[in-house]
């Protein structure tokens, strides 16, 4: 089987519920950041919303992005490590109803899951507990479907880990060994603060498409304006995908800058925002679209996910949509 995109990313199961400031507050986390708990803690903090309303889905950055091109209608593969429990076989479960293929056997030990709290604003607070997929090594890769594939894409998240990180550095030299693509997203600002020469290095060499934020964009360059930080890092990037919020965003392709409308929306939830740009534009460009018939999907993807709950479509693209809005 061909596939458009084999993503390597963390194996979580993203558990979303709106709450108030005054319960983020009680729970005593800080508004807006990711931060990496452990199992007891997760417990603690799972407690505290009994009553609410939950959502759950297969979650992970990465693994976010790899369902919005199965939901678009591409072929994809997933590599991340699950364990052999009831998180675990649920979110192997939904990604393989949506046809991704993960062949990643599961192990012993605790899935991960992230507790994504959103307040009324729309901000969201993430508590991850990484569980066994914290363990992801380079042994848990498919040279063959990285070979069958268009594009590998790498999340920032992996070079928390010394696992992690060299099963990414092993996906980008199997892709180049292949000729496939690199696609990489930064994450996260707080990686930037960790990592910022590694990633540099890496987008300066391996790494054909560089998605990022504007305040990822900002730490990576040490510039202010949108424009002045997409080209210093098109200098290093082939292509650059820079997302604005409510501003659209910037493509960078041949020393051209592609500016992309925003999708005007009330957002609800920002959680997978970045990742559903992600994949409409991973799924546009092997799919025969343009860096800009790309754009407009990936942005129509983003305001649809920010005006639902949770980083998962609840009202898919039909192939009808798709072809409009790669139209516009």
């Amino acid at each position: 089987m061909k596939f458009d995109v084999y993503g390597v990313g963390n194996a979580i199961t993203d558990i979303q519920a709106r709450i108030s400031d005054e319960l983020l507050e009680k729970i005593g986390f800080t508004k807006g950041v990711m931060t990496l708990v452990d199992s007891d803690k997760q417990g603690h903090v799972l407690a505290s919303l009994e009553g609410h309303p939950v959502n759950r889905c297969a979650g992970g950055s990465a693994s976010n992005t790899i369902a919005g091109i199965a939901d678009f209608g591409g072929t994809a593969a997933y590599a991340g490590k699950l364990a052999d429990d009831e998180i675990g076989r649920f979110w192997l479960s939904d990604m393989q109803a949506l046809g991704v293929t993960v062949d990643t056997p599961l192990g012993t030990g605790v899935s991960g899951t992230s507790v994504i709290l959103i307040t009324e604003d729309a901000q969201r607070t993430m508590l991850t507990h990484l569980g066994i997929s914290a363990t992801l090594g380079p042994e848990d890769l498919s040279e063959e479907q990285i070979a069958a594939s268009q594009y590998v894409y790498v999340e920032g998240y992996l070079f928390t880990g010394e696992s992690t990180r060299a099963a990414a550095y092993r996906a980008i030299e199997l892709a180049k060994k292949h000729q496939v693509k690199v696609a990489f997203t930064v994450s996260d600002p707080f990686l930037i603060h960790l990592f910022r020469d590694e990633f540099l290095k890496l987008i300066a060499g391996p790494v054909d498409l560089l998605f990022c934020n504007l305040e990822e964009a900002r730490s990576l360059t040490g510039k202010t304006e949108p424009v002045d930080c997409a080209q210093q890092l098109h200098h290093l990037a082939a292509d650059v995908a820079l997302t604005l919020g409510g501003d659209g965003s910037l493509i960078l392709r041949d020393n051209q800058v592609i500016p992309i409308e925003a999708t005007p929306v009330r957002p609800i939830d920002t959680t997978g925002a970045g990742d559903m740009y992600a994949a409409g534009i991973l799924y546009g460009l092997t799919n025969g679209l343009s860096y800009r018939q790309a754009g407009h999907l990936a942005s129509q993807a983003a305001g649809r996910v920010v005006s639902q709950l949770g980083a998962r479509l609840s009202r898919k693209f039909t192939p009808q949509e798709v072809a409009r809005f790669a139209s516009l």
